[in-house]
C-alpha cells in the first residue's frame, strides 16, 4: 500500500499484478502541494512489460507537469502514448482553495466521489483509450466539502455497492481492505481511495 497524508487530503493506493505476470499494466501516480492533489490512473491495454510501459509514459508525464490544468495534462498523455500500445487514462484534480474537483478519463477506469451530503458523483469517462491519434476530452468539475471521499480503480477490480463503503464513518484503511479483499487476479488491479478532511 502507498499512504499519502497531507493536511488537506489523506490517500491510499493499492496495486496487484495479474496472475502469472512479473510487471503490472497499471500505473498511478499521486502529488498533494499546499494548492493541490492530484492523481492519474493508466490502465495500459492489455497487461505485461508493453502495458506497462505505455501506462508509465502517461504517469511519467503527469509527474513532470502536474501543476497545469486536466485538459491540458490528458493532451500531454496522449501525445506521451504515441506509438506505444495505448492505455485508458482518468485524472483527478483537486484545488484546495477553490474547492473545485477536475475529473478527465478516456477507457474503463472508474471514478466515484462520494460528497459529504451523500450524493455519489459517478461521471462517465469517454469510450476508448488514449494512443497519440487526435482525442476529445470530456473535463468535468464539481464542488466539494469536507468530508468527502473518492475511489478511482482500474477495471481488474469489479464493484457492486460503492456509496455504503465510501461513507465517512470507514477509515481509508478499512475501506482499503475491503477492496483488497476482492481483487481476483484475473487483471491488473489498481485503487487509489482519499478523503477530503
Amino acid at each position: 500500500m502507498d499512504v499519502l497524508h497531507h493536511e488537506s487530503v489523506k490517500a491510499v493506493a493499492g496495486q496487484y499484478t495479474k496472475m502469472g505476470r512479473s510487471v503490472c499494466g497499471d500505473s498511478y501516480f499521486m502529488i498533494a502541494t499546499e494548492d493541490y492533489y492530484v492523481c492519474i490512473l493508466a490502465d495500459g491495454l492489455g497487461s505485461g512489460t508493453y502495458a506497462h510501459e505505455a501506462s508509465s509514459a502517461a504517469c511519467d508525464v503527469v509527474s513532470m507537469h502536474h501543476e497545469e490544468d486536466v485538459e491540458t495534462l490528458m493532451n500531454r498523455c496522449n501525445d506521451s502514448l504515441l506509438k506505444k500500445r495505448g492505455a485508458a487514462v482518468a485524472i483527478v484534480k483537486v484545488d484546495f482553495t477553490t474547492k473545485v474537483v477536475q475529473y478527465s478519463c478516456v477507457g474503463n477506469v472508474r471514478f466515484y466521489f462520494y460528497s459529504h451530503d451523500g450524493t455519489l458523483t459517478y461521471p462517465l469517462p469517454v469510450t476508448g483509450y488514449l494512443s497519440g491519434r487526435k482525442q476529445t476530452f470530456k473535463t468535468q468539475e464539481f464542488l466539494y466539502g469536507e468530508g468527502s471521499s473518492f475511489l478511482l480503480h482500474s477495471d481488474g477490480l469489479e464493484l457492486t455497492r460503492v456509496r455504503p463503503m465510501l461513507q465517512p464513518q470507514h477509515s481509508l484503511d478499512y475501506i482499503s481492505s475491503q477492496l483488497e479483499s476482492i481483487v481476483r487476479g484475473t487483471d491488473d488491479t489498481t485503487f487509489v481511495i482519499g478523503r477530503l478532511p
